[in-house]
């Protein structure tokens, strides 16, 4: 695995960009399966969150990312709010979803962060991802049942396709084409961070991400990239 064959590529239209970003990776991760109860280092951070209540991920860190979201028709509101703010109202209420070892750790990290990500099964998604804003009548399929989510203004993780760049992933939600399964060997993720976040502190949470897939998903090798907003375009 080479560093140099992940690539997070930044739209020039994002001028200024509205965030910072971490790619993260891991290959050779072990079949995905769903937990009957939380993982460990899950239900730690499931604790910690309860104990500390909503102020776990303070207001103005909720409201920093909503700003990252927040452009021309799209509003972080409703449905519309990052995943994160999803996220921390299922683990106060006990309903915080346990889908697979490497979605647990992205949704782990989202919930310590307070920032929301995406992750995909690099089989599906590729190993070169664009950023950009939706395009007016853009949606995709986020859920089995067929929902769809308007895309249009939000910003996006692409995949490369033989037509162009395929939308694939957001901060709220992500579409199925590309989520993990039982089949994913190899995966890629994106965290969304507010772009006055400090390069130190995304630095912590890529490697500590990083690790985890490591950790808890028996990846063979993990690694990320920073992309900070100043050094994006």
């Amino acid at each position: 695995m080479t560093r140099d064959a992940y690539q997070l590529i930044v739209d020039p239209s994002l001028d200024p960009c509205p965030a910072s970003f971490a790619l993260i990776w891991a290959e050779g991760i072990l079949p995905p399966e769903t937990p009957c109860v939380a993982p460990a280092f899950l239900a730690q951070v499931l604790s910690a969150v309860v104990a500390t209540g909503e102020e776990s991920v303070p207001a103005p860190v909720r409201q920093r990312v909503r700003n990252i979201l927040r452009h021309g028709k799209y509003k972080p509101t409703g449905r519309g709010k990052p995943a994160s703010e999803f996220l921390l109202r299922a683990a106060l209420s006990e309903s915080f979803p346990l889908v697979n070892a490497p979605v647990d750790v992205n949704n782990a990290i989202s919930l310590q962060s307070g920032f929301p990500g995406s992750i995909f099964d690099t089989a599906l998604s590729g190993k070169q991802l664009l950023i950009r804003r939706g395009f007016p009548s853009e949606a995709y399929v986020f859920n089995p049942s067929g929902q769809t989510i308007d895309l249009e203004d939000l910003l996006l993780v692409c995949r490369k396709t033989q037509d162009g760049w395929e939308p694939c992933g957001n901060p709220v939600k992500d579409a199925m084409i590309t989520k993990t399964s039982s089949n994913t060997e190899n995966v890629i993720a994106v965290v969304y961070i507010p772009a006055d976040e400090p390069a130190a502190s995304i630095e912590i949470w890529a490697h500590r991400y990083a690790m985890l897939l490591v950790e808890q998903c028996g990846a063979a090798a993990s690694g990320y990239l920073v992309v900070p907003a100043a050094t994006a375009l």
